[in-house]
């Protein structure tokens, strides 16, 4: 089997990224800590709850951005005994603490808010302390945009979500902005409320972000364009008839190892086949960066025309389920009745196990005298 390390990015793609996202998480500090002793300083000036709460939010940004650091660091240490797959996924445990501070700076928020309104308090705003407060909205739209687009760029969940939290920052500096307008103009206090408002939204974002980590922690199907990319690979290969049933394992932000099954002629021989299987590992290890770490195999009849006519009705028969998106690895002994294939069944079907007992139920009623062996399998990239 292929070294993980190639995988990983132990090289120079590897280094890269993370410098990258060290990089654009120091930028991400250094904003936030001049931020936030803006803001202490003009909330303490001007008496506003709402720009002390922005203060601090800023602070926690900063140690968002840490985390990521940190989290970034661990996650390209060396394969070892314990974790052989590596340490990749701990990128996914700092984006959900990074979650949990967004969640948590949103409570805080509102009952700070709540606190205010019962309790309200009278701002005193001036013309300096506002212009900051607008520098500071336009300074945390730039570094939110940069900062996600960066994530994006490197596929980094912890960044992406410091990016999103840097965006709703902006949001509520600039309601600061809007209820000093108001006071301003009108007289009427709204910080407290537009606080709690914000606040909400702030908590709905950090649970959003929560929920799309774990789901990646628990396991997401395959990715779509990546599966379809990689099938096409082991296509290429003329003596390979069919490939089924491939599951992709994430190990990390950049980290994939999976298996596969192909369908090739039952004329092959072992040594031919040997070399077959590790030329397909190689080409899409150095094609995806994924390391397929089994290949299975399902021989093809070719020799049989009665055979052949067999799984063209069998095929017919099983195709016409409504939920069955696929059968594969057909292969039968004529000398000893035997008849053995899976089939694919949708996870949209109420029942998967009933459209399987179906399928079985008429594909013997055709072949009374045969001895079936069918597998359910499953679709692992199915939208």
């Amino acid at each position: 089997m292929a070294a993980l390390s190639e995988v990983r990015g132990t090289g120079d793609n590897g280094f890269s990224r993370e410098k990258t996202i060290v990089k654009t998480s120091m930028i991400g500090i250094t904003a936030n800590v001049f931020l936030a002793g803006f803001k202490a300083v003009i909330g303490l000036m001007t008496n506003s709850i709402a720009i002390v709460l922005d203060a601090v939010n800023n602070i926690s940004d900063a140690g968002s951005s840490l985390i990521t650091i940190v989290g970034t660091k661990l996650a390209g240490k060396e394969p070892d005994k314990k974790h052989p797959f590596g340490y990749g996924r701990i990128e996914y445990l700092s984006a959900m603490i990074i979650s949990v501070i967004v969640l948590y700076a949103g409570i805080t928020s509102f009952v700070e808010s709540v606190k205010q309104i019962i309790h309200p308090e009278t701002p005193d705003y001036n013309a300096v302390s506002l212009i900051i407060v607008a520098v500071a909205v336009a300074v945390k739209i730039m570094l939110g945009r940069y900062v996600r687009g960066v994530g994006i760029k490197v596929k980094s969940d912890s960044l992406i979500n410091s990016g999103e939290d840097a965006a709703l920052d902006s949001i509520i500096s600039a309601s600061t902005l809007f209820a000093a307008g108001i006071f301003l103009i009108f007289h009427i206090s709204l910080e407290a409320w537009l606080g709690a408002v914000i606040s909400v939204v702030i908590i709905k974002s950090g649970i959003e972000m929560l929920r799309d980590t774990i789901s990646r922690i628990l396991g997401e199907r395959n990715d779509t364009e990546l599966a379809g990319a990689i099938h096409d690979t082991v296509m290429s290969f003329p003596d390979v008839q069919g490939a089924y049933d491939l599951v992709l394992n994430n190990y990390g932000p950049d980290t994939w190892n999976g298996s596969i099954h192909i369908e090739v002629p039952d004329t092959y021989s072992a040594d031919r086949l040997d070399r077959l299987i590790r030329e397909i590992t190689m080409k899409v290890l150095h094609e995806h960066r994924v390391i397929l770490t089994a290949i299975g195999v399902y021989s093809v009849n070719t020799k049989d025309e009665e055979i052949i006519r067999a799984k063209r009705q069998v095929e017919e028969i099983v195709l016409a389920h409504k939920y069955v998106r696929q059968m594969h690895g057909f292969y039968l002994l004529k000398d000893q009745k035997t008849m053995r294939f899976d089939i694919v069944v949708s996870f949209d079907a109420k029942d998967r196990r009933a459209v399987y007992n179906e399928v079985v139920a008429d594909v013997q009623k055709s072949f009374p005298d045969h001895r079936l062996q069918v597998a359910m399998d499953a679709d692992f990239s199915e939208e």
